[in-house]
């Protein structure tokens, strides 16, 4: 990914709010379940982490794009951006 279409995915993401909300819990089959599922319907999500969890934001990120073959945008204070372009039939962002 090219850092324009980084900064394109970016701007995105700051309109959007997020779907889903990590806790103490970590990253779970069942959180990478539904991040998978997001970004299938999706293409591009953001995750909130929320106060209680333990975890750094910028690992979990990693490990969630890990398990769901999908790429970090970003990582903002408590806020993950996930991306995975979609199949070519279902395609919703086109990047620049």
């Amino acid at each position: 990914m090219t850092s324009k279409q980084r900064a394109y995915l970016k701007s995105l993401a700051m309109k959007t709010e997020p779907i889903l909300q990590l806790g103490k819990g970590g990253v779970t089959p069942e959180n990478t379940r539904s991040v998978d599922e997001a970004l299938e319907a999706r293409e591009l999500i953001k995750i909130s982490v929320l106060q209680n969890c333990l975890y750094d934001p910028k690992e979990m990120a990693s490990v969630l794009a890990e398990r769901t073959h999908s790429q970090v945008v970003q990582v903002i204070g408590k806020k993950i951006v996930l991306y995975r372009e979609g199949k070519k039939e279902k395609k919703k962002i086109i990047l620049p």
